[in-house]
């Protein structure tokens, strides 16, 4: 309850501090047409393809299965593989390389890997914004430089012994790319009980409660902008980019405990209940969707000397998962509460497949922490001798994990593998959207999100922005898919590339790779949706055809010049 009443006032406080609102309409008298949707873009992070209820799993997720059952789910919805490029291309509408974000947030200094969206780009907010829409956004951003500092100041810095300034350069901030509101962290990476890089605007936020948690923080915000912008006429635009589940593994005890013996069956067996599940939920069909064999043929959890390690960091994982979806409860229930919720559309989706990464073995730096505000030691247990889930311990799920909450596919996060680059993608709209509960195999993908949202928002997508040349876009409307006029994809050839892994999908087929030097593989979706066989050999025209075409847009969308 003491959190309950300290956060509220804190939210209270940002709202009063940023009032006044900003909007195109009543700056330039734009006649705003009232049955125009709201539009609340809800996104996850490092989230495994079958994590949610509704998706196959064993997560509890009523909240977003309520959404899926009331709308559309789609199972061949498409991120570029990685936090960032995704966010980018989403924001966009371009692919990650043409926003200026084709690795990370560091700045390479070639034109594609700039690390923060580029002076050509314009965001959804910034078009929105001009046509009339209030927009706010919570959570993490991580599209702004990150300008590390040596490591000594770095380290006071993460675990808030000093203050360095701005975390990054604040004209690429929210707030300086269309938001009117802005509540999060500027950079990846937080601790989830005292976040590094947490602003309100262009605020830093010194100081947080005892009991503070960044997802309960981020939902409870969103709930806050949305009690303001419905009390004025224009609709809203509402960006809420959830931390949750990408390390590290953080999460209140009491959520943990839900899950205290659920993963003590190990990796198989939870993997073959979530295919049964995507099954039985009719995401994916046998005919086509096999399950490949599993990737660590060598691992069998009854001789697993750190089964327990295991099962509780999964359990870690899937408390944070429950968390967030409690967060998205309460925004959907303030949408209700305030009738905006029949004409609100609500997407939600993840960044990228599962992360295979594990952050112990890289240890404090960078953007964690080796010990919290209050002097305490943080640990990051590469030999699985700490167990995750509190403050003081920093770790991730590894790769078994991974594969295991990507069920059906093979891989993870930052490979162009369906692992990798597949989300759970879900679409909510009451007013207009009548096929509640189905599953669209249609193809779609984050870079199509901005062109959706101009038809939503029934504006253009601007030539030039402010005096600046813009990118044309080269995302699609999904909006034929949404009202059921159309059995296909919203783009003919959807492409990838990140650290050299690629791969380009034509119709039915994929091209993929998985490092820069390694040889192609071809797979017939229609067929073989979970990549389990490579027929390059026998189609060695395709394979030409389609690398040529991988290389020509390769160029087009600015992959080249790369790094080294």
């Amino acid at each position: 309850m003491l959190k309950q009443i300290w956060f509220g006032s804190l939210i209270l406080m940002f709202l009063c501090t940023s009032c006044k609102m900003n909007t195109a309409a009543s700056d330039k008298n734009i006649d705003i047409t009232d049955s125009r949707p709201n539009i609340v873009i809800i996104m996850a992070d490092d989230l495994g393809y079958s994590d949610l209820g509704c998706y196959g799993g064993e997560i509890r997720t009523p909240n977003l299965d309520r959404l899926g059952a009331n709308g559309l789910r789609f199972n061949s919805f498409y991120n570029t593989s990685r936090c960032c490029p995704s966010r980018a291309s989403m924001l966009t509408g371009l692919y990650p390389h043409q926003a200026g974000i084709g690795r990370m947030t560091m700045d390479m200094e070639l034109s594609g890997y700039r690390g923060t969206l580029g002076e050509n780009t314009v965001t959804i907010a910034e078009v929105l914004k001009e046509a009339g829409y209030q927009t706010g956004m919570t959570g993490k951003w991580h599209v702004s430089p990150t300008n590390q500092l040596e490591d000594e100041k770095q380290l006071k810095w993460l675990s808030h012994q000093e203050n360095y300034g701005t975390f990054s350069d604040t004209l690429t901030y929210p707030t300086s790319r269309g938001f009117d509101k802005f509540f999060g962290n500027i950079w990846g990476v937080v601790d989830y009980f005292d976040p590094y890089s947490l602003v309100n605007g262009v605020k830093q936020v010194e100081n947080i409660p005892d009991e503070y948690y960044h997802t309960d923080a981020i939902g409870d915000s969103a709930v806050a902008y949305v009690e303001q912008f419905s009390k004025n006429k224009n609709p809203f635009f509402l960006y809420v980019a959830h931390c949750a589940p990408h390390w590290p593994l953080h999460a209140p005890e009491e959520e943990i405990n839900k899950y205290a013996n659920t993963y003590d069956k190990g990796w198989r067996e939870i993997r073959y209940n979530r295919y049964q599940g995507l099954i039985e939920k009719g995401i994916i069909r046998t005919e086509n969707a096999e399950l490949p064999d599993f990737m660590f043929p060598e691992l069998v959890w009854e001789s697993n000397t750190n089964a327990d390690w295991d099962s509780r960091a999964m359990a870690v994982h899937a408390a944070m998962v429950d968390r967030m979806d409690q967060s998205i409860g309460k925004l959907v229930d303030k949408l209700e509460e305030t009738g905006e919720l029949e004409n609100t559309v609500i997407f939600f989706f993840s960044d990228n497949g599962a992360s295979s990464e594990r952050p112990s073995k890289y240890g404090p730096g960078f953007d964690r922490a080796g010990s919290t505000r209050d002097g305490r030691k943080v640990v990051f247990p590469v030999e699985k001798d700490s167990m995750p889930g509190s403050q003081t311990v920093h770790s991730g799920i590894g790769p078994v994990w991974a594969h295991t909450i990507n069920t059906p596919f093979r891989f993870w996060k930052a490979k162009s593998f369906e692992g990798g680059i597949n989300s759970p993608f879900i679409v909510h709209w009451p007013r207009q959207i009548k096929e509640q509960g189905i599953v669209k195999d249609n193809p779609a993908h984050v870079v199509d999100i901005m062109a959706t949202c101009i038809d939503l928002a029934g504006t253009k997508y601007p030539e030039k922005y402010k005096g600046r040349v813009i990118k044309p876009t080269v995302g699609k409307t999904m909006l034929p898919i949404l009202m059921g006029k159309s059995s296909g994809g919203t783009q003919e050839v959807y492409f990838w590339e990140h650290f050299g892994a690629a791969a380009i999908r034509k119709k039915d087929w994929k091209l993929v790779r998985l490092e820069k030097n390694e040889p192609w593989e071809l797979y017939d979706l229609s067929k073989d949706r979970t990549e389990i066989h490579n027929v390059a050999e026998s189609n060695p025209e395709t394979v030409e055809e389609l690398a040529k075409e991988w290389e020509d847009l390769a160029q087009t969308y600015e992959v080249y010049p790369a790094p080294n």
